[in-house]
């Protein structure tokens, strides 16, 4: 039996694929970003001139923020009054549902297509 040799790929096709692949990595990470999806601290209110015991920190927060290198308040109200919104969308979920369960299934044809691709190159049609 011969061994089997796997078609090659050209120089420009795997250039391509990275560059695809890199355009995809670097959209994941920043889209969400974008579209304001990401990021979730809000700060509301602001404080007008903060003070320690307006931001309701002790002499021990005051301390440790200090250790931090934040020994002005107003430079430590953006972190100290943060809050996260943990409202939830059901149209986000299920878009992302749907996108997940499509990606499954185009994988799952894919690899069932190239991998009856390359039984049929080994060994023939039935």
């Amino acid at each position: 039996m011969a061994n089997y040799q796997p078609p090659k790929q050209s120089l420009i096709g795997q250039v391509i694929d990275v560059v695809i692949l890199l355009v995809l990595t670097v959209g994941a990470l920043y889209l969400p970003l974008y579209l304001g999806l990401a990021g979730a601290a809000k700060t509301p209110n602001p404080i007008e001139n903060p003070t320690w015991e307006a931001l309701n920190q002790n002499a021990g927060e005051q301390a440790q923020w200090a250790q931090l290198g934040y020994t002005d308040p107003a430079a430590a109200q953006d972190i100290i009054t943060a809050r996260f919104d943990y409202s939830f969308n059901w149209l986000a979920l299920l878009v992302m549902t749907v996108l997940i369960v499509g990606y499954f299934i185009m994988v799952v044809r894919l690899s069932d297509r190239e991998y009856r691709e390359v039984i049929a190159e080994r060994f023939g049609e039935r």
